[in-house]
């Protein structure tokens, strides 16, 4: 095979880290198969290597601001949205309980929307829609009230996602507090999530755009599709990668890439603007999951508001742990069997550590975030433009 230069493999690469992307992967299956042949080791090996010079100085940009600093912008995203934000949770609560005459119902259903969380799919979500309302028509237009409704929308079908997940993975605790699990029946825990969702799904159709509807519906078919990919595990280290990547854009960046482009177009943007939207969404939203995946080897408890190493102990094998099988093949077996003998959530804990699997983890977020800022570069300079910037610097950052 002829040799390939860092730049074409880059290139493949990424094509390969946009799987998730589902129409993009039926037009890329002949990329795709092309980048199989290389195999999981070459693979993180070139990542790691041959890609890091190219792009050192973006990199070393990144890794110079901190949370809170941010010498570059000096915006903070959250101040920046005060006013767009501060009744967003108060505003899902009301319309779930007006949605419902069950008291239990209505107790359960607004558990999580108590505030406490970070908000940020709709900070994102207002942050990109007032960047695009600017870039299209400057101070002429504000935040469309069909624009918040997505971004209400959007942490409404995170949330139901969340009730659904405890139920299946029976979790103990959740943002610091028992889980709905916990305290109510298991039954009437789905029903709530099935309830939170049905409304959210309402909403969107009071929107009464048929694209926005088609784009926002689409989120809920990809995190049932991501949910199921989760259940199943794939035997060789090449296809066991493109499954995870896959995996991870269903169940949390397609939620934040789609609502990004349905505030778009919302604002009546075109094509290629809505697909900037996305791309950003798309970015940010697998960087997230990657951090929250090697936080669960580095944070504590306390810290992240739920056990760490859950993942290990619900048998999933997230990119630290596919990373580390390139110097520990003992993991394979692992995996295979879901961490189910004893010792194997210890063993695999350990040798993550050991291995480099925590940092290439880390080097791949901070790639996709860089790939968000070329996005977000393409709109037009304002605060809401910078936030979008900042965002990445908080995901990439970020100790919960």
């Amino acid at each position: 095979m002829a040799c390939i230069g860092p730049g074409r493999l880059c290139a493949r690469v990424e094509k390969w880290c946009q799987l998730g992307h589902s129409i993009q992967v039926r037009r890329r299956t002949s990329n795709y198969v092309r980048i199989k042949q290389f195999g999981i080791q070459p693979f993180t090996r070139t990542l790691v290597q041959s890609c890091q010079s190219h792009h050192r100085r973006t990199l070393s940009s990144i890794r110079t601001q901190q949370p809170g600093s941010l010498p570059d912008y000096q915006v903070d995203p959250y101040r920046l949205l005060e006013d767009d934000l501060k009744d967003v949770y108060d505003d899902i609560r009301e319309e779930l309980q007006r949605n419902t005459t069950e008291p239990e119902l209505k107790t359960i259903a607004t558990y999580y929307f108590d505030g406490q969380g970070k908000a940020l799919r709709p900070m994102v979500a207002i942050l990109m829609a007032r960047a695009i309302n600017y870039h299209m028509y400057k101070e002429k237009s504000g935040l469309l009230a069909s624009q918040r409704q997505v971004a209400m929308i959007s942490e409404m079908i995170h949330s139901a996602s969340l009730v659904h997940d405890d139920v299946v993975d029976q979790a103990d605790f959740r943002r610091g507090k028992p889980s709905v699990n916990v305290l109510w029946n298991h039954k009437k825990v789905a029903m709530a999530g099935d309830f939170i969702l049905a409304v959210a799904c309402m909403m969107i159709s009071r929107l009464q755009d048929d694209d926005v509807t088609i784009t926002l519906s689409q989120v809920v078919t990809d995190l049932i599709q991501g949910e199921f990919m989760q259940l199943g595990s794939k035997e060789t280290e090449n296809e066991r990668f493109a499954h995870y990547l896959t995996k991870t854009y269903r169940k949390t960046a397609s939620l934040i890439a789609n609502s990004m482009k349905a505030t778009a177009m919302l604002a009546g943007a075109d094509e290629s603007l809505s697909e900037v939207a996305f791309q950003y969404g798309r970015n940010v939203g697998l960087a997230f999951q990657l951090v929250d995946d090697l936080l669960d080897f580095v944070s504590s408890s306390a810290a992240m508001g739920k056990p760490t190493a859950a993942d290990l102990k619900l048998g999933l094998a997230t990119a630290p742990v596919l990373f580390a099988c390139e110097r520990y093949p003992e993991l394979n077996p692992m995996i295979m069997r879901r961490f189910q003998e004893p010792g194997d959530v210890e063993r695999a804990f350990e040798l993550v550590h050991k291995s480099q699997g925590l940092e290439q983890t880390q080097f791949l977020a901070r790639k996709h975030c860089i790939e968000a800022v070329r996005q977000a570069s393409s709109l037009t300079d304002s605060p809401y433009q910078k936030g979008l910037q900042v965002v990445t610097d908080l995901v990439i950052n970020r100790m919960k």
